[in-house]
């Protein structure tokens, strides 16, 4: 079995006790829904603790609040008698003006990341290019319309997510951050009503010339496949469609755009597929980029002369973006222990060599298998418009 990188599987710890806790909800199990969502928690305040530079430190931070604000919801309600409707003061609800209000589970700030920072994938930054940014600097040149919604799709840790939030740098605008977990699980009494919050919102600012972007992470989770819906699913999800369908209007300029991102394409409800006009592959960096991103990430720490980043990027095939930036980590920590266990005799850190490379791949494998890269290439020639 493959191993992943520690933020990844600990992600994936916390969608998966937040998915176990909306199951408890759906029957009425609100014990077992306090303790889930309290494991979910704990599985982002470890990433936090571990990895505070992670540039999504500041959404985990954002959710692990508002999971604090639902398990206020669920221990009112659990002490409630039968029949006795929670109080009102725990019930998170949206008060305040269109104009400057969200849905708690937004994050509403705009990212400092630009597409130079990210290695490789020009074939989607070219895509984003086209469907984006040539829109809104010259909107008269585009005279049957351009794409609203675009999915981006492809293994975990090759950057869909900061390739969503550069396009907001490039065009200047808004970024919303959505996690589809959030508002399925968090949300069902509301859901449908903070989705149309969030539209309304962003139809708003784009009157006002500022161009928005709506990144939904995690979109399987909310046009996916399900069994065992409960109306409220079915309403966000219904809600969603009619908002998509109505940024289509070819008489209506607004420049709102729908960034959705999966790794899980083969999910998502093929109704809602056509929605997205452009469907984007997000591969795992080829020779190029790898070396690209191996000279960004070892840009401030010492290198040793014999390290042959043509040679480092070969044997680094198969690898994901993410999987390398943990492998530069762990073999810069390899001289880091040297260096704390020298008894101080050694003034820095000594540069990392092949050597230390070596080991680093040797303890972890590539977080996706080739079984899974087979899935992705069967969809992409389904579905794939670019």
């Amino acid at each position: 079995m493959s191993e992943t990188n520690p933020v990844a599987m600990l992600e994936q710890t916390a969608r998966r006790k937040m998915h176990e806790a909306l199951d408890a909800e759906r029957n009425k199990d609100y014990e077992t829904a306090i303790d889930k969502y309290k494991r979910a928690m704990e599985a982002l305040e470890e990433i936090i603790r571990n990895y505070p530079e992670h540039p999504m430190v500041k959404i985990y931070k954002k959710t692990i609040n508002e999971l604090n604000l639902r398990l206020k919801y669920l221990e009112n309600k659990a002490s409630q008698p039968i029949g006795e409707t929670v109080s009102d003061e725990v019930r998170v609800e949206i008060k305040g003006d269109i104009n400057d209000s969200l849905p708690d589970f937004v994050l509403k700030e705009k990212p400092s990341i630009t597409f130079d920072d990210i290695a490789g994938l020009d074939e989607a930054k070219r895509a984003i290019k086209e469907a984006i940014i040539y829109p809104i600097k010259r909107p008269d040149l585009f005279p049957l319309g351009w794409p609203r919604g675009i999915l981006l799709y492809g293994p975990p840790g090759t950057g869909k997510t900061m390739l969503a939030a550069a396009v907001a740098n490039e065009i200047n605008g808004e970024f919303i951050y959505l996690d589809a977990a959030n508002i399925m699980s968090k949300w069902l009494g509301e859901g449908e009503k903070n989705v149309k919050k969030v539209f309304d919102y962003a139809r708003n600012k784009s009157k006002n010339g500022i161009p928005v972007i709506v990144f939904i992470d995690e979109l399987d989770a909310l046009l996916g496949v399900h069994t065992n819906e409960v109306g409220g699913e079915v309403r966000v999800r219904n809600q969603f469609l009619k908002e998509m369908d109505g940024l289509q209007d070819k008489s209506i300029t607004l420049h709102v755009y729908v960034i959705g991102a999966t790794n899980k394409p083969w999910a998502l409800d093929e109704p809602f597929i056509r929605r997205f006009q452009k469907r984007i592959y997000v591969p795992l960096p080829n020779k190029e980029a790898r070396l690209k991103l191996l000279s960004m990430l070892t840009s401030k720490i010492k290198i040793d002369e014999g390290v042959n980043f043509d040679q480092l990027s070969e044997m680094l095939e198969g690898y994901s973006g993410s999987d390398i930036k943990d492998i530069v980590q762990d073999a810069y920590m390899i001289a880091v222990r040297e260096y704390f266990e020298s008894d101080g005799k050694s003034e820095t850190v000594r540069p990392i060599n092949i050597n230390d490379f070596n080991e680093a791949i040797k303890q972890r494998r590539p977080s996706v298998n080739k079984e899974m890269l087979k899935l992705y290439e069967s969809w992409t020639e389904r579905f794939k418009a670019i």
